[in-house]
């Protein structure tokens, strides 16, 4: 028998020792190549455009993350063609890797085994295995649901911009795509600058913006509580304390963002706009930084406060189990609620009539002690690499990559190969999760066969 062994029997044996989390990351690092495979296609871009082998890789980097970062305009780089090519990874990239694979096993009928589940769960940040297959068939008719919609709306709406309908629904389907999924790209070639006093436009792009960012799970119970029978008896409707956590997480976030956004360029920015046109302003790009990355005005024209405060936000990025990335909005949650329980002695931290497992509270609190390293150490890599750069540049173009925002203040084409590479691998952990991230470092769990006698260290 172990003559007859082949090469592919090997490799299985192989993938089966790697834990879930390495193996999804080999499904993203083959999503990546995939994607540069079909961006070297000629077709992809417009005639006599050449694009440079490192420059394809960003792209693509930044698309299959759902970053939006371009070291190009696309509008005058890619094709008709190259916009439904790079629409198709997006629906990759947000759906997910393995979402998208179990849809195909599905249609092909294929049984969905364990390991898949395993994989499943791994990437959509699940703790349990049942459910799954019922949560990513949710996951792709929402997403769909929300695209089709929102590009049909857009594309009605900008028969007043563009002279023909098919520009209009290209127009439209394209920016619906890259705001559910929180992409940030564009075909303006002005990100969302052309409807800057457009308040239509911007409010179904925040929509969309919100409803791909805030969580799939949370959309899910949002569906269930909709659509309850309330005609039989049941038990009331309860939500769970993610979708709790991580709504009013993300709600208190947007309304500070764009409080903080309006007063800072209160007597800057706004000094000569009515309140209603920057409050619109300061509103849209408080909801991009949570991971969109689409501006309806130039970034740089902002003072240095409100890219810090935009910076932090776009740090802290998405809900899990959404398109978007950073830190996650309930990371973030579970830090403050540490803080402020731990200020006041408490070692059991309680929210929305629940305890909060000490487990979490630790991922969470290794996970922002990670990320923070991380961007420090590009933060300080590329103000050396690309010393020419301020460093509020630097910093708000770390942030962007590792919040899978795409917001950027127009340095990213400058930078050097380095540099680059540096934003490339921020923006793929950004997708992957800091978590996966942390498992692949850490391979599979292993338990202590013995513990050591404990003893108090003196700290703070």
């Amino acid at each position: 028998m172990k003559g007859n062994v082949t090469m592919w029997d090997k490799v299985r044996a192989w993938m089966e020792k790697l834990s879930p989390a390495q193996v999804i990351t080999g499904y993203y690092l083959l999503a990546v190549t995939i994607s540069i495979l079909l961006f070297c296609i000629p077709a992809v871009h417009k005639p006599g455009v050449k694009v440079a082998f490192i420059d394809t890789v960003f792209t693509a980097v930044s698309v299959v993350s759902d970053t939006g970062l371009t070291v190009f305009d696309i509008s005058n780089t890619y094709s008709t063609f190259g916009y439904f090519v790079i629409m198709i990874v997006l629906q990759f990239a947000g759906i997910g890797i393995m979402a998208i694979s179990t849809f195909f096993w599905m249609l092909l009928g294929r049984k969905i085994g364990l390991r898949e589940r395993r994989l499943i769960m791994v990437d959509n940040n699940q703790f349990a295995l049942s459910g799954l297959v019922v949560l990513v068939k949710e996951i792709i008719k929402m997403i769909l649901l929300i695209e089709l919609v929102g590009g049909a709306i857009l594309g009605f709406h900008f028969l007043k911009y563009y002279p023909t309908w098919s520009d209009a629904f290209l127009h439209g389907l394209f920016a619906s795509v890259s705001a559910t999924t929180n992409a940030g790209m564009d075909i303006t070639g002005q990100s969302h600058a052309p409807y800057a006093s457009d308040y239509f436009v911007q409010l179904i792009n925040i929509i969309q913006i919100i409803l791909g960012a805030i969580g799939f799970p949370v959309l899910i119970e949002v569906k269930a509580y909709l659509f309850r029978k309330k005609t039989e008896p049941v038990h009331p409707f309860r939500f769970s304390l993610f979708t709790k956590l991580a709504t009013s997480t993300y709600g208190i976030l947007l309304v500070l963002g764009t409080i903080l956004i309006f007063l800072i360029e209160f007597n800057h920015y706004f000094k000569d706009m009515t309140w209603h046109k920057s409050f619109f302003y300061a509103f849209f790009q408080a909801t991009t930084t949570r991971s969109a990355g689409i501006t309806t005005m130039d970034i740089n024209d902002f003072s240095m406060p409100t890219l810090l405060v935009m910076s932090i936000f776009m740090f802290i990025g998405g809900s899990p189990n959404s398109v978007g990335g950073g830190i996650r909005t309930t990371t973030f949650a579970l830090n403050m609620l540490f803080v402020f329980h731990f200020a006041r002695g408490n070692r059991e931290i309680k929210i929305f009539n629940r305890e909060l497992h000490p487990d979490d509270i630790l991922k969470s609190l290794a996970i922002t002690f990670l990320a923070l390293v991380m961007c420090f150490i590009s933060v300080v890599a590329l103000s050396v690499s690309d010393k020419q750069h301020q460093l509020i540049a630097i910093f708000f173009e770390v942030c962007s990559a590792f919040g899978t925002v795409g917001m950027s203040t127009g340095i990213t084409p400058d930078l050097s190969i380095f540099g680059k590479s540096i934003l490339m691998i921020l923006m793929f952990i950004g997708r992957i999760g800091l978590t996966s991230f942390l498992f692949i470092i850490g391979g599979n769990k292993k338990k202590s066969k013995y513990n050591y006698p404990k003893e108090r260290v003196i700290t703070g």
